[in-house]
C-alpha cells in the first residue's frame, strides 16, 4: 500500500510539474488551480508515505522517477526533446531508485 501511495504523490507531482509550464508564471487560473492541488496532494501523500519509509529512500524514488514521468510528459505533450545524454542520466536515475528498492535494508519490503 505504501509504494501505491507513493506512486499516487509521483503521479501528483507530475501533473502539478506539467501545470506549471502551462500557467505561464500564474497568469493562467486553470493550470495554476491544478499545479497548487497538485503539489498539495502530492506533499500530502508523501507524509503517509514517510510513516514507514525512511525520508531519504522516500525522496529518493519521488524525485528520481518523477524526473523520468516529467520528462516522458514533456517529450508527449510539450514536444520537448530529450537527447542521448539524458536518456542516460535518467536511466541511471532509475537505476539507482531499483538499487535502493531491492538491496537497501533501510527500505521495508
Amino acid at each position: 500500500m505504501t509504494y501505491l501511495i507513493l506512486f499516487l504523490a509521483i503521479l501528483a507531482e507530475v501533473i502539478a510539474t506539467t501545470a506549471l509550464k502551462a500557467s505561464d508564471s500564474f497568469t493562467k487560473l486553470g493550470p495554476s488551480i491544478v499545479l497548487v492541488v497538485g503539489y498539495g496532494v502530492s506533499f500530502y501523500l508523501l507524509t503517509i508515505v514517510m510513516r514507514s519509509m525512511p525520508t531519504g529512500v522516500t525522496y529518493a524514488i519521488w524525485s528520481g522517477l518523477g524526473i523520468v514521468l516529467i520528462s516522458v510528459f514533456g517529450y508527449l505533450f510539450n514536444h520537448e526533446k530529450l537527447d542521448l545524454a539524458a536518456c542516460l542520466g535518467m536511466s541511471l536515475i532509475v537505476a539507482g531508485v531499483v538499487v535502493i528498492n531491492v538491496f537497501s535494508k533501510t527500505v521495508s519490503h
